[in-house]
């Protein structure tokens, strides 16, 4: 199977399995994708990991070589189909991990763009090259990117077709973190640092968050206020705070 879909402990995996086309897109591993994302929102992972196959690539981007010859129509429904599948990553119920092992570019990094964090390794790659074969992204790129890196910077890599390495990537803002040896493991330490907690808080933590990018402050003010108030109606919420005026550790229940 091109994707891949496990368990790892509490944590579901995604890996694509395509390392002699470096991970690359096709039309049918994003359906794939696509499927593999609705049984992760249905399972009670605590986070989803994705990451790719081999030390060379995380995803090298879209499969050129079904990109030519085809129609107008078909090639917004290709658009349309990628988009779908990186907009349900957003909207999981759990927080997401992209371990980006080597190239991610074009719609790799637009699937490590829809994941909610980011880590790389040493040897990785990032960037959005369509320009050069006189296109644009399509699956999120000038939308995401922005918001991870700012304007100015999106622009100079949408339009130059620059790379980035791990460094800049991190300090870009791009990347969470750099990390070496077993990326898996450290995905893994990573996503713990988070997966104890309530998910319908955790939730409600990255919906103000990213609302923030799309508000102005008065209104992203108010959007909090909002979702402060159902978080406080959480029976996660109470069994919280009572376990801090009883110094001992919450057992959430994620309701």
């Amino acid at each position: 199977m091109a994707i891949e879909l496990s368990r790892v402990e509490e944590f579901a995996l995604i890996r694509l399995n395509r390392p002699q086309a470096l991970n690359a897109l096709s039309f049918q591993l994003v359906e794939d994708l696509s499927r593999a994302i609705d049984q992760v929102a249905a399972s009670d992972a605590r986070a989803l990991l994705v990451t790719g196959a081999g030390e060379k690539a995380f995803c090298a981007g879209a499969d050129i070589a079904e990109l030519s010859g085809r129609t107008l129509a078909q090639t917004k429904r290709g658009a349309e189909l990628g988009q779908a599948a990186m907009d349900k990553i957003t909207r999981l119920p759990m927080p997401s991990v992209a371990i980006v092992n080597g190239y991610a570019f074009g719609g790799g990094l637009e699937l490590a763009l829809a994941c909610t964090f980011r880590l790389v390794t040493p040897n990785a790659k990032l960037g959005l090259p369509e320009i050069k074969l006189g296109l644009i992204p399509g699956y999120g790129g000038t939308q995401r990117l922005p918001r991870a890196v700012g304007e100015a910077r999106a622009l100079e890599m949408i339009l130059s077709a620059k790379a980035l390495d791990a460094q800049t990537a991190l300090a870009w803002g791009l990347a969470n973190r750099v990390v070496d040896g077993d990326a898996l493991a450290a995905g893994i330490a990573f996503a713990r640092e988070f997966s104890r907690f309530s998910l319908p808080a955790l939730g409600f933590a990255r919906d103000a968050v990213e609302r923030a990018l799309d508000a102005p402050l008065h209104e992203g003010l108010r959007i909090e206020a909002d979702l402060s108030t159902l978080a406080f109606q959480l029976d996660d919420a109470h069994e919280g705070m009572d376990a801090f005026m009883n110094k001992r550790k919450p057992a959430f229940k994620d309701r």
